[in-house]
């Protein structure tokens, strides 16, 4: 434990002083959120677009920073050597994945808190008409699930590909999911057949729970909390088994 918890100040710390990865996981968020809450592009019906995005863009910040963040700077890690050493060391490998998905979650902590005061500024008002405690509760059930699923496959592709590779492949999986994952095109938007593909994934299910808990108030469906368990467990498990410290 005191080898993780080193690992996690540690970690925790080299997030928090890079600048591009502040700009990714709360600068980016927040222009998202103002803009697309303030300024009516037909992908909402009018007057709800603070409700949809609010929890959208709370998602795509767990999303951003728990795959593409986490995934990037682990790869790059990996190609520079780090991992190699941190390999020779007593922490091994599942208590250094384990210490990078907790300081995703402190991460998240500090976009939750940029985030929710921006969207009560908006007009947001979380969980409808239902209780906040309740809605809060169920929200972030949501995102720990998903912060597993993100952290998983982001730390997937960064244990086997190369650096360069791994960076491409993060952003071009993020755009992929950012536009079928309901958090900035709602999932009825889509077509149908899309729209069931969508489903299976766990952009989707992360939207879906966020939108229900945070947006009208409603009960996060079976459907995305079985999704999430799903893939909270598989993509850990298959970065695990296949990480390669070089």
């Amino acid at each position: 434990m005191r080898a993780f918890a080193a690992q996690v100040g540690t970690e925790t710390y080299m997030t928090l002083r890079r600048g591009e990865t502040l700009l990714l996981t709360v600068g980016i968020p927040v222009v998202f959120l103002v803009f697309f809450s303030t300024v009516h592009v037909g992908l909402t019906h009018a007057g709800t677009d603070a409700s949809f995005f609010v929890p959208g863009v709370l998602a795509l910040a767990v999303m951003s920073t728990a795959m593409v963040s986490l995934g990037i700077a682990t790869g790059f890690e990996r190609g520079y050597g780090v991992l190699k050493r941190l390999g020779s060391t007593p922490l091994g490998r599942s208590r250094l994945l384990g210490a990078k998905i907790t300081t995703i979650l402190l991460v998240e902590v500090v976009q939750a808190a940029v985030l929710v005061p921006v969207g009560y500024a908006l007009g947001w008002q979380p969980g409808g008409h239902g209780s906040a405690g309740a809605a809060a509760g169920q929200a972030l059930a949501v995102a720990m699930l998903a912060t597993a699923a993100f952290g998983g496959l982001g730390l997937l592709l960064a244990g086997v590909l190369r650096a360069e590779v791994n960076l491409a492949a993060a952003n071009g999986l993020y755009l992929v999911l950012l536009l079928l994952g309901g958090m900035i095109v709602p999932l009825y938007r889509l077509p149908g057949a899309l729209a069931d593909v969508a489903k299976a994934l766990p952009a989707a299910a992360l939207s879906q729970g966020l939108h229900a808990a945070l947006g009208t108030g409603a009960a996060v469906p079976l459907a995305s909390w079985i999704t999430l368990v799903a893939w909270a467990v598989l993509a850990p498990v298959a970065a695990t088994l296949t990480f390669r410290w070089e």
